[in-house]
């Protein structure tokens, strides 16, 4: 049996709907005990940067809050966690987690209600539902780009994210 990662984020997971500040949590060991946490947006920038800091070279539970700047200007980003190597500064053991920015999608942002879609059901509709306004079908649109690929293919059974 293998054993475990030098860093393993376990939140948040692939996709999720962040808040401000980001929460992120979970394994990691890094040389002298210490590893960084870094927030980008869909472009690349890096939005925050952080230290981790545990007790040596054993593996430690680790939760920390990176705060952002501000709104970020895309809906889409990272997490990055990882260690800079003792040998070369280089970035190693990096763990990459796909995040969406619940601040850019509706700020402020509280979190977001569970909807199945019905036959008939478009975004449009669902927007007006929600939010009194059909032309904010996109915040919904943006909330669910992990299974949407397209703003007018939603199909019956589908349990969509509505952010508030």
């Amino acid at each position: 049996m293998a054993g475990l990662p030098p860093i393993s984020v376990r939140q948040p997971q692939p996709d999720d709907i962040v808040d401000d500040p980001v929460l992120v949590c979970g394994i990691g060991s890094g040389f002298e005990g210490q590893f960084a946490a870094r927030i980008r947006d869909a472009f690349g920038a890096e939005l925050v940067l952080m230290n981790v800091n545990g007790p040596g070279t054993v593996l430690f539970n680790f939760h920390t809050a990176l705060p952002l700047p501000g709104v970020p200007s895309t809906s889409r980003g990272t997490v990055e966690v990882f260690e800079f190597s003792a040998k070369d500064g280089s970035e190693i053991h990096t763990q990459v987690v796909p995040i969406i920015f619940g601040r850019a999608l509706v700020d402020p942002y509280v979190g977001f209600q569970q909807y199945t879609v019905q036959p008939g059901d478009t975004l449009s509709a669902i927007a007006q539902q929600a939010y009194g306004d059909a032309s904010l079908y996109p915040r919904i649109f943006e909330a669910n780009t992990n299974q949407l690929t397209d703003p007018n293919l939603i199909f019956p059974g589908q349990v969509l994210r509505i952010p508030f």
